[in-house]
């Protein structure tokens, strides 16, 4: 996982210890899919402690050897799945403004899915310590749903 964050080069790579515990810990709301033995590509994801009905879909990677497969978008159902089955009605996410690949993977996660998609500022600038593009929050729900229609909002 920590090679494919890496050798992504849009991620914010974790360090190797980081995913290690991030499989241990948080394995129930995340994804690695394994291809012919190769790790094609994970998302990783956590419920958040104060929103027990949010999953938190911190990373979607995938292995530049199995781009193009719908490897992100399969790994993204089943976590939704899952979800779902457990009663988490909300997934969020963070994404940069200039992300337009991971926008529309996630419009199109939840247009399967027959829910609303929201965007909001969550992080400027300013807030990090490091130079960081900002990050806007996206909300897809009610998860529990599936079909053909979206209403995004894009404030």
């Amino acid at each position: 996982m920590w090679q494919i964050a890496v050798d992504s080069q849009v991620l914010d790579a974790n360090s190797s210890y980081a995913y290690l515990l991030w499989c241990r810990d948080f394995g129930a709301t995340s994804v690695v899919a394994e291809i012919d033995g190769d790790i094609a590509g994970f998302v990783t994801g956590y419920l958040r402690p104060d929103a027990p009905e949010v999953v938190f879909v911190w990373q979607v990677a995938v292995n530049h050897a199995f781009r193009g497969r719908g490897v992100g978008v399969a790994m993204l159902d089943h976590l939704v799945n899952c979800a779902a089955e457990q009663g988490i009605s909300i997934l969020e996410t963070t994404v940069s403004p200039d992300n337009e690949a991971s926008v529309a993977m996630f419009a199109s996660l939840a247009r399967r899915r027959g829910a609303r998609m929201s965007r909001e500022s969550l992080f400027a600038p300013e807030d990090f310590p490091d130079g960081h593009e900002p990050e806007d929050l996206y909300r897809i729900s009610p998860l529990g749903n599936s079909g053909d229609h979206i209403t995004e909002d894009h404030r």
